[in-house]
């Protein structure tokens, strides 16, 4: 598998329900020197089974995989609960200061976006494995932003918000239309609500899930609960 993997290589876990995505990026980690790939996996439960008999230091997943499996704030979680002794890195092209300070303070150690860089992956695994957190400077720099608009200290991601509404990213009236479905309302009734049409409520709602990386009304619930759990 590896040119060299000695005692003092970094175990690295892969899960991407995306084939070409998992097998390209376990043949560039296997690349370097210190690193082991120790698996590559297409679901959270193919990785949580075969990490009980082959642990790793890190664990580099994947923020959306298929609707039938657990991802994002969820998966991050139960990794963490059950793989204590490993350190979770992110992977995402849901790459907005909303969704990484969401993942950092589920967790996570580091998030890289998929449209960057490979390097920028290997520094993060090198940063990560050594106990550091990895952001790239751009994404910490407007995560702070996003934080200190909220009166928070700059470099506390665990400032960012106790609901989903708070997030800076949202506009007034997708804050509106978001904080009405946590409620249990149907688009329909926010609409009838706010003498808005169908349509634009809808458009708000679909606006809001893609500055915070959620895909339905299913997962919405799922984040918002475990927000408030933390």
């Amino acid at each position: 598998m590896m040119a060299w993997a000695g005692t003092n290589a970094i175990r690295i876990a892969l899960l991407d329900d995306h084939a070409v995505v998992r097998h390209g990026l376990a043949a560039r980690l296997k690349e370097e020197s210190d690193f082991e790939v120790v698996g590559a996996y297409a679901t959270s439960k193919d990785m949580m089974s075969a990490l009980r008999a082959s642990p790793a230091d890190i664990l580099l997943i994947d923020y959306s995989l298929s609707v039938n499996d657990i991802d994002g704030l969820n998966l991050i979680r139960a990794l963490k609960v059950r793989f204590p002794g490993s350190k979770i890195i992110v992977s995402s092209s849901h790459y907005n200061p909303a969704t990484v300070a969401l993942a950092m303070r589920a967790g996570a150690r580091g998030f890289v976006g998929k449209e960057q860089e490979l390097s920028e992956l290997i520094a993060a695994v090198r940063s990560v494995s050594v106990g550091r957190v990895h952001l790239n400077p751009l994404m910490a720099a407007e995560i702070s932003s996003m934080l200190s608009n909220n009166n928070t200290q700059e470099d506390d991601l665990s400032g960012a918000g106790d609901s989903l509404t708070d997030h800076t990213e949202l506009s007034p009236r997708e804050r509106e239309v978001l904080r009405c479905c946590l409620e249990g309302m149907s688009v329909t009734q926010i609409a009838e609500k706010f003498a808005r049409s169908v349509k634009t409520i809808s458009g708000q709602k679909q606006a809001a899930f893609r500055k915070l990386g959620v895909r339905n009304d299913n997962e919405l619930f799922k984040i918002q609960h475990q927000l408030q759990d933390l």
